[in-house]
């Protein structure tokens, strides 16, 4: 079986509007490494857009798996309960960062997540509004793409979006936004589009994901903290790429010191398998009747088993600590190239949540083009990397964290290989 007639079959039968990063057509997968039909072999820097965080198959994830394959597969969490739902529920409670009662909901994706959090805080304050930040990524669903702060390609085509949904800048310095503007701006909004006492919450990402990677900074959470807490607004934060060790702690408002009030989480909990969170202050969680919340697949057995297995790798192989190991490595290598490859603009990211951005050298115009370019070098090299960025000039790293140190030196290798080709190119 060759790519090139899945590509062709695929085109026959699914919609375009599932879009496609590779065409390169998995068979198998183990740890940070992707086999495909033909038999050529890729190191994952994607890592399913960090949903692997513990690599692909992680032995201790299929056993869990495979285990609770042997019990059942579904009974409906609403219908007939299971006791690795209350136990995930009880170990999520201890770790997201609040020194307060909480309580979590399962859903199946980090659209739903999203989407119930806003349920969730608007029960609980009875206000409809929310806030949200130019460049965020938030979901396909409805409620979702209209908290997303990019139109291309999430919003177009798809008419109205859903009502009381505000959006400010987020303060990229890169890009000549900061703290100050953004406050600035929220200011004039509460003066001239809407009532800070009929907005529910604010929803942000400690770090932005498709965004570009750029870390929100600490003096922004910590004002939207006293705002919220001024104007009995509650404040999301928005985990679902940034959880699981990715940054370098178990969740990445860890460090900021900043505490939210309801905390969404989806991608590596499950180590390859859906399941989300919502996790909360309790008596905000409790704020929906019973049945106002939940889903007939939310909270599957095996999802569930897959994330208790998953929080066990994070602390027994010490993957928060691997993380920030792995993330200077990298850094430093990018680092390196600086001068040999003029389009670097900015290097970034906590612990292996990483990004490189590409000007057209001399300018501050980005350089998509450039970027692009180097994603499909090292695609042809046997290295897939992910883009993102408001304006496409981003790429993103995101290789599971269990990567082995053979693979991930063999990675770097490629990838300093193919900038300097692009460069020389250029």
């Amino acid at each position: 079986m060759l790519n090139t007639e899945l590509a062709a079959r695929r085109s026959d039968s699914i919609s375009r509007g599932v879009g496609v990063t590779t065409q390169v057509y998995a068979d198998k997968a183990e740890n940070a490494e992707i086999w495909d039909v033909e038999g050529r072999r890729y190191i994952d820097f994607a890592a399913g857009i960090a949903v692997v965080n513990t690599g692909h198959r992680h032995p201790k994830v299929i056993a869990a798996v495979k285990d609770q394959l042997d019990h059942f597969t579904h009974t409906c969490h609403q219908v007939v309960p299971y006791e690795n739902y209350v136990r995930l529920a009880e170990r999520l409670n201890d770790a997201v960062p609040g020194n307060f009662k909480k309580k979590t909901i399962f859903v199946t994706t980090g659209a739903e997540a999203v989407e119930n959090a806003v349920k969730i805080a608007r029960a609980a304050t009875g206000r409809p509004a929310v806030i949200a930040f130019t460049g965020a990524f938030h979901g396909r669903t409805f409620m979702g793409m209209t908290l997303t702060g990019k139109v291309v390609p999430y919003k177009v085509g798809f008419g109205a979006m859903m009502p009381d949904v505000y959006h400010v800048p987020f303060p990229a310095e890169l890009h000549g936004g900061s703290v100050e503007e953004t406050l600035g701006v929220l200011d004039k909004m509460f003066k001239a589009d809407v009532d800070p006492a009929r907005v529910a919450a604010f929803i942000i990402e400690p770090v932005q994901g498709e965004g570009g990677f750029y870390e929100t900074p600490k003096a922004l959470l910590v004002k939207l903290r006293e705002i919220a807490d001024k104007h009995g607004i509650l404040l999301i934060a928005d985990e679902v790429q940034t959880g699981f060790a990715r940054t370098g702690k178990l969740f990445a408002m860890e460090h900021t010191g900043v505490v939210a009030d309801i905390t969404t989480m989806a991608k590596g909990l499950g180590g390859g398998l859906p399941i989300a969170a919502v996790t909360g202050r309790a008596d905000i969680m409790d704020a929906p009747g019973p049945g106002g919340l939940g889903g007939t697949y939310a909270g599957n057995p095996l999802g569930v088993a897959a994330g208790n297995a998953v929080l066990d790798i994070i602390e027994e192989e010490k993957l928060c600590e691997r993380a920030t190991s792995l993330g200077n490595r990298l850094k430093q290598r990018l680092q390196s190239l600086i001068e040999a490859v003029p389009q670097i603009v900015d290097i970034r990211g906590p612990g292996f949540m990483n990004a490189v951005e590409f000007n057209i050298p001399g300018t501050k115009e980005p350089n998509a083009a450039f970027t692009n370019k180097v994603r499909e070098k090292a695609l042809e090299k046997g290295l897939i990397l992910l883009t993102c960025g408001v304006y496409g000039n981003v790429i993103r790293f995101l290789a599971p964290l269990t990567i082995q140190d053979n693979v991930f030196a063999e990675a770097l290798d490629i990838l300093e290989e193919t900038l300097r080709e692009c460069a020389k190119e250029a």
